[in-house]
């Protein structure tokens, strides 16, 4: 990579409005499932077995934490993300992850203009496509416009490349795309989630976080050390914390640990 651009860290968002009951999609939340949780509160309770621990230890505790989940189908994903990733300022509307754009919530499809379900741990890497699992996890699927998508494609994540049309402040190029600055953290802490998350014991491959591009087909996406960099550079703000709150609540109920605890990064890492 050739080309790279000081990373600022966002402003927070404004506060999320209350995202409306979808019905008849996900099962009832666990008790300790509650808006209020607060970040000791969690670690009394979910986190409990993981405290103390770092490296290996920790991540191993980590992916036995958030592997209870329930699992979605790829067509109940569709209406997950109509509230995981709701515009706070219009709730007829969600963000789409790589541009920041406001778009009505029914232009979900496949043509030019709709916004459509972005596998940020691209599906090719490791072979999973949409089956229940990884295919299908909130965790990393998001709204992204149909024709940035494709720019994205099953690359890996690094600093530098071209400017993506239509899409400001990503870049792309041949192995690689950079997002915009707003979502760099984000986009690392699904990564390193799916990490965790999928770790070969569930006939899916182990998906893991290397420090190269080019990954290909094979279950690795990098680049780690930029991945690191933009946790730190691009802290989890009010709209991810409570898309994790959502995700907990409403659907998989189970957390990103990386969006409770960003510094749990560095020390599996």
């Amino acid at each position: 990579m050739s080309v790279h651009r000081r990373i600022y860290a966002r402003p927070l968002l404004a506060a999320i409005a209350s995202v409306a009951v979808l019905t008849g999609l996900a099962a009832a939340a666990p008790a300790a499932a509650t808006a209020g949780n607060s970040a000791a509160a969690l670690d009394d309770t979910y986190y409990r077995d993981a405290l103390g621990r770092t490296g290996a230890a920790l991540k191993s505790s980590l992916h036995t934490i958030v592997s209870d989940q329930t699992k979605l189908s790829y067509s109940q994903v569709w209406d997950a993300l109509k509230a995981t990733d709701e515009d706070p300022s219009d709730p007829s509307s969600v963000i789409l992850l790589y541009t920041g754009r406001s778009q009505s919530k029914n232009d979900n499809g496949g043509n030019v203009g709709d916004w459509n379900r972005e596998h940020v741990w691209a599906k090719s890497h490791g072979g999973f496509g949409t089956a229940t699992g990884p295919g299908t996890d909130i965790h990393h699927l998001r709204p992204t416009d149909v024709q940035v998508n494709s720019v994205r494609g099953n690359k890996d994540f690094d600093n530098g490349g071209s400017a993506v049309a239509g899409a400001p402040g990503n870049y792309t190029d041949g192995d690689s795309f950079e997002p915009r600055d707003a979502v760099k953290g984000d986009v690392a802490r699904m990564i390193l989630y799916m990490a965790v998350r999928y770790e070969g014991d569930d006939a899916f491959a182990d998906l893991e976080p290397n420090d190269r591009v080019g990954n290909g087909s094979a279950p690795y996406i990098g680049r780690l050390s930029v991945l690191k960099q933009w946790n730190q550079e691009d802290p989890p703000d009010s709209f991810e914390k409570n898309r994790n709150q959502v995700i907990f609540d409403r659907f998989q109920h189970n957390r990103n640990p990386f969006i409770d605890h960003p510094e749990w990064v560095e020390a599996i890492w």
